[in-house]
């Protein structure tokens, strides 16, 4: 970020949608006084509503997603952005752009490969000209992943007992519904790479967002989805694993954080993620039913007739649960590797709230605020498009864990 002098420090932009208010809410009730904040969005008299809501006197920011210039301005006036409006690759590439030119920080919540993709070859280096930090996926995308592995390598090295290689993430328990606005970046990703065969590859490579693919080791295929007996990821593991819903972006963004770290995990560093069905018998039925069921949701994504009846039916974008649901809501993420030296490690991260609400508007919210208040605590990225470790790192771990979010690594 540039030493210019800003209007804000932080705008939140979208703040009249589903995600934006919960995040807003998080913002007004959590950071440190004297926090300049700001509500952003295409519509005044919403944002106005908010703000009456919220019972604040932040200013307003009026900037459609559509229009270029106002982004510019918007992205001119604050230190940091803070974007829940999605699917990004409809409405979020003008915002990262301006924001990589204006040298102002950028936190959003995206699942979607195709965006981050795009926002790597179109920002990363503006933004590592004008030393803005870029930070896409600051919300249960995929912060959990990306630092649940960020403390297990720390832990690692400071033991002195090697790299990663095979590392696996196990959701261990989760509870929380899943939002309007992942269903609809699912429809974009799916619309796109049905009619570009080259998107298709992309969002098919395990290396997908590395910074370069070339550099990358052969190390096959890493099981994004996949069922596992959960004694081949650790002896106490009972049972069978399922795919975890998220893992196909998720391993993405911290196979990134590697790299962009010149491979400090491990240069035979492989990583999935997989989800804890139970230990019954029956849990191998389970995990390949669970299995056969994305297979099933994509396929009929994918196939007219069956969108039809599945649009009716998921979640519509700008929906969500209830206050009380959201509090009730939890995760818990568990992290095993083997090192190179043969010790074994576990870490884990685990929050209480709905993942994608009330978890994600802590996660995201403290990443904004770290971006403002612990600038000396980041990581030494000069800019860029980054991820949470390499462009908050310790600096966000810490808030997290001040706010609550258990995040441990230990040798077994």
């Amino acid at each position: 970020m540039t030493d210019a002098i800003r209007d804000h420090d932080i705008v939140v932009y979208g703040a009249s949608g589903f995600v934006g208010v919960v995040t807003a809410r998080y913002l007004a009730e959590h950071a440190p006084a004297g926090t300049r904040l700001a509500l952003g969005g295409r519509s005044e008299p919403r944002l106005a509503a908010v703000r009456d809501k919220l019972g604040v006197d932040w200013p307003i920011v009026v900037a459609d997603a559509a229009d270029p210039e106002a982004l510019a301005r918007l992205a001119a006036s604050t230190r940091v952005v803070v974007t829940t409006v999605g699917p990004y690759l409809k409405y979020g590439k003008a915002l990262a752009q301006a924001c990589a030119e204006a040298g102002t920080d950028y936190v959003d919540l995206t699942g979607e490969v195709l965006f981050a993709r795009h926002s790597i070859d179109t920002n990363h280096e503006t933004a590592t000209r004008t030393g803005a930090r870029v930070v896409h996926s600051c919300g249960f995308d995929s912060i959990p992943s990306d630092l649940g592995v960020h403390v297990l390598a720390q832990q690692v090295a400071a033991d002195g007992a090697g790299r990663l290689t095979d590392t696996t993430m196990v959701v261990t328990s989760m509870k929380g519904g899943v939002s309007g606005g992942t269903i609809d970046s699912m429809r974009q990703q799916l619309d796109a790479v049905k009619a570009d065969r080259q998107l298709r590859r992309v969002a098919a490579s395990p290396y997908s967002l590395s910074p370069d693919r070339a550099a990358e080791p052969d190390l096959g295929r890493q099981g994004d989805v996949a069922t596992v007996r959960g004694s081949d990821v650790h002896p106490k593991l009972r049972g069978t694993l399922a795919p975890f819903f998220m893992a196909s972006y998720n391993t993405r963004v911290v196979r990134r954080s590697n790299a962009l770290n010149d491979w400090s995990y491990g240069r035979r560093f492989r990583y999935r993620e997989l989800m804890s069905v139970g230990a019954s018998p029956l849990s191998p039925l389970v995990a390949n039913g669970v299995k056969l069921g994305f297979g099933a949701l994509v396929a009929g994504m994918l196939l007219p007739p069956a969108r039809f009846v599945l649009d009716r039916l998921l979640p519509k974008p700008g929906s969500g649960p209830s206050e009380d649901s959201q509090r009730g809501g939890h995760f818990t993420m568990d992290f095993y590797t083997t090192t190179t030296t043969g010790a074994r490690y576990t870490a884990r991260f685990r929050a209480k709230g709905d993942p994608g609400y009330a978890a994600t508007a802590v996660m995201l919210g403290e990443s904004a605020l770290a971006l403002v208040h612990n600038r000396d605590d980041l990581p030494p990225a000069p800019g860029g498009v980054l991820t949470p470790a390499t462009a908050l790192g310790d600096a966000l771990v810490n808030r997290l864990r001040a706010a609550g979010v258990e995040i441990t690594a230990r040798r077994l």
